[in-house]
Order: C-alpha cells, then structure tokens, then sequence
C-alpha cells in the first residue's frame, strides 16, 4: 500500500506513521492499523469481525477495545475525525466528502498567488462549501482567499476583508483554532484593524502551537517592521529560514526589512538571489525594484517592474510603482500615460490609491497624491500598516496634512 492523500494529511502506510504538513502525527501502531483497514475499505462499512481480523490479525479483543482504537484514530485526525463514522452494531467507515478533491483544486489554484488564482480558489471553496457545509476546509479556504485579494490589492479591502472574517469564523466554529487559523487572523488584526499588540499575541500562540509553521515567522517581522523593531523582525526571519529555507516569502521579507531600514544595498542583493531563486514572484520583484529605484538605479528599476508587470498584469499597483520610477527618470509623459491608464482601470477594477498617491507625488501632482492617501484611508489599503516606516511616504511627511491624515489611522 503506497502513501495515499486523505485531505491534509499523508499516510505513510510503508513506515506505519501518518504526517500533516510534514509533521508526524501522534498515533499509537495499533491505531495506526484500524485507520489503514479503513482507509482500504473507504466508503465501505467494516464490520467489528472484519475490523478485528484485519486490523488484530484475528487476536481477540472486545468491540470496546475496537471503539477505544478508532476512537483514539479519529482524535488523531483533528477536526477531520467526523469522516469516521460509526454505525452502531454495524462497524465502522471512512467517509470523505465529495467536496475533497475541489477543495484540492481550490488549493491548487490558490497557489498560484495572482488575482486569477485566487479568483478560481475561491469559486473551488465556495462549491465544496456548498457540497459540504460542515467541511472546515472549504471555509478556511474562502477566508484566505478572501485575506490574500485584500493583502496584494487586487480587490476593495473594504468589501472582502468582512467576508474574510465572516469565513474565518465559520472555520473556526466547525473545526477549531488551528495554529493556521490563528496566524490568519492575527495577519488581518495587523493589516487591516492595526491591533498590534493582539496580532503578536496570536502570532506567537500560533508558533507555540507549531512551531513549524515558517509563514507566522514571515508575518511576525513584518508586524515587528511596522512597529520600528527590526532586529526582532529579522531574528523571527532567522528562524523562519531554520523551519524552511526554500520558503520564498522569507527572502522577499527581509528585502522589506532591509529597503524599510533604508539599506538598499542590502536588500539589493537579497533581491538578486530571490528573483533568480523564485523568478514569478511579483511581490519580491516589486521590491527588489524598489531597493533599486531608491539607490538610484533607474534604469535597472524600471526594467524590474516592467518584468513583474508582465508575470502580473492584472496588478495595477505595479503599473503605478513603474509610472513613479518614469517620473522620477523626467520621462513625464510616459508616467502620466500610466496614471491615465489606471484612471480607466478604476471604472472595472480596484486600483489602490495608496501606490497612485507614490506615483502623483513623483509626478508633483501633490494635491492629487494627499487626495489618493485619503482614498486610501477610505478603502482601507492593506499598505497602510507601512506608512510610517516606508521610504515611499518620506516625501509626505514635512506636510500638516500627513499627520493629521495619519491620526486617522491611529496609533
């Protein structure tokens, strides 16, 4: 029996051990057998005579030894122990909802991390969803979808990031705070409430509960950015590297580290080894662009976002970062053609005003770029956890208006 796929978990039927993202889970050998024998006879009810044969190698034992057994099975499975079911004076099966494989397919896309992507998960959760409306997995799914289109500003923040929580509770109620769950939501507390002191509780609670989850080191420095902590920040990245070195978003976060403590330098050469590592990543080319552009090597910058416009058209942001770097390059009719072009946009498609405000600043548009920062205080951009430590927002700061636009978002 090779290593069989059941829903987050891998059964490792040559090694008699069953893993969760990479992590062995705790299971007696004996309990092991029962859930094989399930797992053979999926979608099938296995009789207590049949269980014993097969799971005991016939040795007598008492139904109640054989309920402790699965019992202990589907404690071991998590919130995904209701798929044993028990009939009573019948036996046992292993029932896994028909919403399993889309749910597989809405991760599928979900990884790809562009709007399109996101866009396909979710019409994947939102049918295992309806399929199966106990399955915590669907919801779990439409919650980050939701959190992920609102982070890289591919959608208003101010319509998904409610749909994010109302997801992210029903989750919750149907099969527990996982460590998983828990970094979500204090990812959301930081970007889009600023509540940083219960986003770090639950970032930490979420690394005590697995230590091996690499994304809530990732999300732990850039809580520790906002709040000007940056030794913190890049001692989190240092154990996130420890738990998975290949994990791309951990050289992209410390590219921002270092471009928000101005070491352009630094972060340029991080950024050299994270675009030839991971070469689609859009948000570690943006920034890369961006150590570039702030070093003062135009040319180089813009070649980068227009590289990362390519992989990614359908992130306007990344038009306005190209429309500034233009501007600052004196090639002005080029920019104002981008800001024209994401003007139009807007009439279909969610453009953030936090990026249009950098690129009419560049432009010396300053009335229309204080004008674009209100907008983005409206539509509550996932970028504005960032503006007091993000070289792009030096510009603003000698005027009033940055600090009383600024009191608005409070402390």
């Amino acid at each position: 029996m090779s290593d069989i796929q059941l829903g987050p978990f891998i059964v490792d039927a040559s090694n008699g051990r069953i893993l969760r993202d990479d992590v062995e889970v705790k299971l007696r050998p004996q309990a092991f057998r029962a859930l094989r024998v399930l797992l053979q006879h999926q979608g099938e009810t296995v009789d207590y005579e049949g269980m014993i044969a097969e799971a005991w190698g016939g040795t007598l034992v008492s139904r109640h030894t054989v309920d402790v057994t699965i019992g202990e099975a589907r404690k071991a499975l998590g919130e995904y122990g209701g798929w044993i079911v028990n009939r009573p004076k019948l036996g046992y099966s292993l029932l896994i909802p028909a919403a399993d494989e889309i749910v597989r397919t809405g991760w599928h896309f979900w990884n790809r991390r562009t709007r399109d992507g996101f866009e396909r998960a979710l019409d994947c959760f939102q049918r295992a969803a309806a399929d199966c409306p106990a399955d915590a997995r669907a919801f779990e799914g439409l919650s980050v979808s939701y959190l992920m289109l609102a982070t890289f500003g591919m959608r208003p923040p101010r319509e998904v990031y409610p749909r994010f929580l109302a997801a992210h509770e029903r989750a919750v109620l149907l099969g527990g705070l996982t460590p998983e769950l828990r970094c979500n939501r204090a990812y959301g507390l930081h970007l889009f409430e600023r509540r940083y002191e219960e986003a770090e509780t639950d970032l930490l609670a979420s690394l005590r509960d697995r230590p091996t989850l690499a994304p809530a080191c990732v999300r732990l420095a850039l809580l520790y950015s906002t709040l000007e902590r940056f030794d913190d920040a890049l001692a989190a990245l240092a154990r996130g590297y420890d738990i998975d070195p290949l994990l791309p978003m951990l050289p992209t976060m410390e590219m921002v580290v270092r471009f928000w403590r101005r070491e352009f330098d630094a972060a340029i050469a991080i950024g050299e080894r994270t675009t030839a590592l991971h070469p689609y990543l859009q948000v570690g080319r943006a920034i890369y662009a961006q150590a570039l552009e702030y070093s003062g090597r135009l040319e180089e910058a813009l070649e980068q976002y227009r590289r990362a416009t390519v992989t990614s058209p359908d992130l306007p942001w990344m038009r306005a970062l190209e429309g500034a770097c233009l501007a600052k390059m004196s090639r002005l009719d080029e920019a104002i053609t981008i800001v024209d072009e994401l003007e139009r946009r807007r009439d279909t498609e969610f453009v953030d005003a936090y990026f249009m405000a950098v690129c009419r600043e560049a432009l010396g548009q300053r009335e229309a770029a204080f004008s674009e920062l209100e907008r983005a205080c409206e539509e509550n951009s996932a970028w504005l956890y960032s503006i007091d430590i993000d070289p792009k927002m030096d510009s603003f700061k000698g005027d009033p208006r940055f600090a009383r636009l600024r009191a608005t978002l409070g402390p």
